[in-house]
């Protein structure tokens, strides 16, 4: 396809989306590689500078898990859900905080755009209370599980952000919230990413993974476009598992209080929030409602 060609094809989106907000939530692989985060930075830019409202929420599991480590301390997970103690707790806020979020924005600067880093904390953004006890299975039996100082978001106080999208900035949000006595609690980061989405009435939600989209059981087909209920009904048959079923439901959760559309695409190519957005075709997995 010519340049030129691709460039027309984009115009229209361009024109519908000036203005409005998007929620991107950055994950997967596109955490510890240098050169995809770089990428997925550049697509926001551009969406910045082509008139979109941009707020960017990140992850960082595997990086928690590694700064850990190195530190002498082995994580502890049970039935596969991380149990975060005051030390773990502390060292998620270094790790996301202190280095991820900070190194984001320092990507938004090199790309000539403005960015600001926040964690839920941050003028009392993310209000979450401490999760309930968790049934787990472990060695075929169900427990109940304290996974320690992670939270559920029972409110989003959006003032903040729309105060730094009115004045050009691009907002970048790690997952720590903080509860109504003032504690801190790390909290999902899709979950977050779609509360946040909600809490601004974005237009778009758009969550990075590491797969093309959301597929079929066999894993050889992606539905590039998805109704509500029928996302519904691939949760409920086993059709989504694992790490995708939050995914999938921080979409939902986002297109049932107000927002049009959720995406999830494969966030460790080159560009494809540019060609899910810009294009005819798109390069993931497009939810909408069932109206």
């Amino acid at each position: 396809m010519k340049r030129e060609t691709v460039l027309m094809e984009a115009l229209p989106y361009i024109q519908t989306f000036r203005g409005r907000t998007i929620v991107v939530k950055i994950g997967g692989h596109a955490m510890l590689d240098a050169d995809v985060l770089d990428t997925v930075i550049q697509d926001a830019v551009l969406l910045h500078y082509v008139g979109m409202r941009v707020v960017l929420v990140h992850g960082g599991g595997p990086e928690i898990t590694d700064k850990m480590k190195a530190m002498g301390k082995e994580p502890k997970f049970v039935g596969g859900l991380r149990i975060t103690d005051t030390e773990t707790l502390e060292i998620a806020q270094m790790v996301l905080v202190g280095k991820i979020n900070a190194g984001i924005v320092s990507l938004i600067a090199k790309f000539g755009a403005l960015g600001v880093g926040l964690s839920g904390n941050d003028g009392k953004l993310l209000i979450a209370k401490k999760l309930k006890l968790q049934k787990v299975m472990v060695d075929g039996k169900e427990r109940e599980i304290d996974l320690g100082h992670v939270g559920e978001i029972e409110c989003v106080n959006p003032g903040i952000l729309k105060d730094l999208l009115d004045r050009d900035y691009i907002p970048v949000i790690a997952p720590i919230a903080i509860d109504r006595k003032g504690e801190s609690l790390n909290v999902n980061a899709d979950t977050a990413a779609g509360e946040i989405a909600v809490a601004l009435g974005a237009y778009k939600f758009v969550n990075l993974s590491d797969i093309e989209g959301v597929m079929n059981k066999e894993r050889t087909k992606v539905f590039r476009r998805l109704k509500l209920s029928k996302a519904k009904e691939l949760i409920k048959d086993g059709t989504i598992v694992g790490g995708m079923i939050p995914k999938l439901d921080s979409c939902l959760y986002a297109l049932e209080n107000g927002v049009e559309n959720a995406h999830i695409i494969n966030g460790n190519r080159d560009h494809t929030l540019l060609l899910e957005l810009f294009t005819d075709a798109g390069v993931g997995t497009i939810i909408r409602g069932d109206e």
